[in-house]
């Protein structure tokens, strides 16, 4: 399966990128680093893109999966940080909303594990570099 291309190109400021989806007029968001690493903290740190890729997946994932078992899933909340040592380790805190059984919350958290980003992030990853 084919994405739609993302452009990244620079921007102001000493960090700031702008990112772009093709076939897709009027979406834009600005990458930045944070000030503590000389940015202007005006858009989302690369790493904090990746966490809310993985975030919104989960969350889109979790509802079309209750929707499509008729449960009573009202909201997701998806909290992630990250940290960086021997391994690059994402901590990710699921909140289901709405009157859920414990069999059913279980299986979302299962279902969480499922997500496309997730299992994308969980694979393998090859980058293949070329100049344009």
């Amino acid at each position: 399966m084919s994405l739609r291309e993302v452009s990244v190109s620079t921007a102001r400021g000493k960090f700031q990128q702008q990112v772009r989806v093709a076939g897709a007029p009027g979406i834009e968001v600005v990458a930045d680093e944070p000030r503590a690493v000389g940015g202007d903290d005006a858009g989302l740190a690369p790493h904090e893109l990746l966490l809310a890729g993985l975030g919104a997946c989960t969350s889109m994932t979790l509802k079309m999966y209750a929707e499509r078992k008729g449960w009573p899933l009202e909201r997701v909340e998806v909290k992630l940080s990250a940290t960086r040592g021997e391994a690059f380790v994402i901590q990710r805190t699921v909140a289901l909303h709405g009157p859920l059984d414990d069999e059913q919350r279980a299986r979302l958290l299962e279902i969480a594990n499922k997500c496309p980003v997730h299992k994308t992030l969980s694979g393998e990853i090859r980058i293949e570099s070329a100049l344009g």
